[in-house]
């Protein structure tokens, strides 16, 4: 039921109406006549009957922006998406002539993988309910999900996965082991399933230790199912070349409606060793206008310099994308795999009365020769899809694609 009256309905939604208009990164709004579709909408949110067919009804206004980092909640039920909340990515397939979801990417030390999940096996209940696309699972934050699968054997299996309570009001808590490496033959892979922090100083030390460890003439960059996070891709990004090399630069509205230069704009170059480095970063950023260039952190020369592959699919979105497109205008490695989503903006979250909050993406992100990569994602340049067949054997034939190919440079 909806407590809410249609004068606080009406309020609310000119509240977010108007902060649409004067927060979103573009000032032309994308190029959408805003004041009229959010007048058709009007109607349909001030008669919503209840809390969840408000939400939905306010996301479908904001989905006309077509815009990604944007979304209406309320503070007191935040809702993560399933690949958040369990660190899992699912595949639309089809399983004895029905739409399933098959789960793809597994992140080791996540929900799902403590659970017991592993990629191939098919999606069949959540809680007592069938979940089929384009439907996609919930899992609420603290507690235990009941979740049928099948196995690749066809064996029929329940699980058990438990979401850790949120330390804050808007993000699910995420455990998981955010870099993994191995070794096949002459060829590093060091799989990369987020970056976490705004900084991402432990990350990068995860990084660090992987490829000194590794000591390999070739290497694979996995970011397969990395939805993105903080600055810390760039560690990735300084490993790709020897020297200082310009990456990329973010412009908030503010700046866009005014004249800019990017080679003027303040420059992050550095993610400090120890926490103690931040102080320098707090002087340099805080308090500052969001806009700001990238550029690596001159590492120097490695051995695999010229012969690496970078692994992305459909769920490489954010800094995985800043990575991708950096190592491809630079062509510093050989992209392998699919499509990545074109999500790369910088958000934020505004209130907007009665508990409820209005996210939006308030920064836009351009590589240094200006691709703005939002709606467009970085394309690879060796195709290679999913394949269903070979993951229900237990094979990844991405990988074994980036593999041959790095065997090949």
């Amino acid at each position: 039921m909806n407590s809410l009256t249609r004068d606080q309905l009406g309020l609310m939604f000119r509240k977010v109406v108007d902060t649409c208009e004067k927060k979103l990164y573009d000032p032309k709004l994308n190029g959408v006549n805003w004041r009229d579709i959010a007048h058709e909408r009007k109607e349909r949110i001030l008669t919503a009957e209840s809390e969840e067919e408000l939400e939905r009804e306010f996301n479908e206004l904001i989905k006309e922006l077509k815009v990604s980092h944007a979304g209406f909640y309320h503070e007191k039920r935040p809702r993560a998406a399933g690949k958040m909340a369990i660190s899992a990515t699912l595949f639309r397939a089809e399983d004895d002539g029905r739409s399933c979801w098959i789960f793809q990417d597994v992140h080791p030390g996540g929900a799902a993988f403590k659970a017991g999940v592993q990629p191939g096996d098919i999606l069949l209940r959540v809680g007592e309910n069938e979940i089929a696309p384009p439907e996609l699972p919930l899992f609420p934050l603290g507690e235990t999900t009941p979740v049928d699968i099948k196995r690749r054997d066809c064996a029929h299996v329940r699980l058990m996965i438990h979401v850790p309570k949120s330390k804050t009001k808007e993000r699910p808590l995420i455990e998981l082991q955010p870099v993994s490496s191995m070794k096949y033959g002459a060829v590093g892979w060091v799989k990369v399933c987020m970056f976490p922090g705004a900084i991402g100083i432990d990350v990068a030390s995860d990084i660090d230790n992987a490829i000194k460890e590794l000591n390999c003439e070739r290497l694979i960059i996995d970011l397969r199912g990395n939805t993105g996070g903080g600055i810390g891709c760039l560690r990735l990004m300084s490993f790709l070349t020897p020297g200082r090399v310009p990456v990329g630069y973010s412009i908030s509205r503010r700046r866009a409606e005014q004249s800019f230069s990017k080679e003027k704009l303040p420059v992050f170059d550095h993610i400090p060793s120890k926490k103690i480095g931040l102080i320098g970063l707090l002087l340099k950023f805080v308090g500052r206008d969001r806009s700001v260039a990238i550029a690596t952190e001159n590492l120097g020369k490695q051995r695999f310099h010229g012969k690496v592959v970078i692994l992305v699919n459909e769920h490489s979105a954010s800094s995985c994308e800043m990575v991708a497109a950096f190592a491809s205008e630079n062509k510093l490695a050989t992209i392998v795999g699919t499509k990545t989503p074109g999500r790369l903006l910088g958000a934020h979250s505004f209130r907007v009365g009665n508990g409820y909050r209005i996210a939006l993406p308030v920064v836009a992100y351009y590589t240094w020769n200006g691709t703005f990569l939002e709606g467009r994602g970085v394309t690879p340049d060796v195709e290679e899809p999913f394949s269903v067949t070979a993951i229900r054997y237990g094979r990844d034939a991405q990988l074994q694609r980036a593999i041959d190919v790095a065997n090949e440079l």
